[in-house]
This record gives structure tokens, C-alpha cells and sequence, in this order.
């Protein structure tokens, strides 16, 4: 592992760290663009970038509310509101769990399934397009993914152990 930093060292991480940080919100924000960009050039205009994205992470799968957050699927503090506008607009099912009755499961309906496959081609097509125009490599990929994964790792022991 690097040793620490001299002050003057410091000052110049801090420096990369804030503009890694702006970074990443931008990005996320830069990404609901596109989807909601994509969405309007397909005509869906009564979904929103954000409640696409969480139909596209739930997949196949079938989950609790806790469930999408402790995945990571979804971080937002609104999540039961889109969880139940998604299901008024019949992109979700949901079923009260037989053990704990306070505990509502939602999975896709086909027609979630196809705002699933719509934002999957997007990424697919994003994907291929990165690579084809010689942006980012398998390699590079791999480098931001473990980065981001080690800051997340860190991050999240902070909230654990700061108290």
C-alpha cells in the first residue's frame, strides 16, 4: 500500500478527489438524461429516467423494498413512492409476503420487462460504442470498476464504524 501523503501531496489528492466526486454526480446525472432522452425517442413518456433504471436493476428478480436498497438496486429516499407508481402504471407486480405482512414483494410485468429490454439496449448499444470508438477498453473498465468498488467499500465502513 502507498505510504501517506506530505501536506503538499495532500492538498493536490484532495484536489482530484472533489473533482472525482463532482465526477460521479455528474455522471449519474448525465446518465438519467440519456435514459430519459432514449425514452423520449421511443415514445414511453409516462416513465422517468429513475423509475426506468429501477426496472432495469429489479430484472428477473423479485424483491422487497429493503431489498432493493441493501442490493443496491436503488438508492434514492423516494423509492416506495416510484415503487407504487410503477405498480398504478402496470409496469410492476406486488404481492403482500405471506410470513411478514408488513413486507410488500414486487417483481416485472411483461410490460416492465420491455422498459427492462428498451434501457438494456441502450446500455448494449453504449457499450459497443465505447469500445468501437476507442474510448474505454475491457482493461479500463476494469480499472474505474475496481476503483469505484474500493471507494464504496470505504465509504460504506464509514457509515458502519464512525459511531
Amino acid at each position: 500500500m502507498d505510504k501517506p501523503l506530505a501536506p503538499s501531496g495532500r492538498a493536490g489528492f484532495m484536489a482530484g478527489y472533489l473533482e472525482a466526486l463532482a465526477l460521479v454526480e455528474r455522471l449519474h446525472r448525465l446518465l438519467l438524461d440519456v435514459i430519459k432522452d432514449e425514452f423520449e425517442r421511443v415514445g414511453v413518456l409516462e416513465i422517468n429516467a429513475v423509475q426506468a433504471l429501477l426496472l432495469f436493476n429489479i430484472g428477473d428478480n423479485e424483491v422487497t423494498a429493503g431489498e432493493l436498497k441493501s442490493r443496491g438496486y436503488y438508492q434514492g429516499s423516494n423509492v416506495s413512492y416510484n415503487l407504487k407508481k410503477l405498480v398504478e402504471m402496470g409496469y410492476m407486480h406486488h404481492q403482500r409476503c405471506e410470513i411478514d405482512r408488513r413486507s410488500v414483494r414486487v417483481r416485472l410485468t411483461p410490460r416492465g420487462r420491455e422498459i427492462r429490454d428498451v434501457v438494456d439496449q441502450l446500455f448494449l448499444r453504449h457499450a459497443e460504442g465505447l469500445q468501437e470508438k476507442g474510448v474505454i477498453d475491457a482493461a479500463g473498465i476494469e480499472d474505474i470498476t475496481g476503483a469505484l468498488r474500493r471507494v464504496e467499500r470505504y465509504w460504506t465502513d464509514q457509515i458502519r464504524y464512525i459511531y
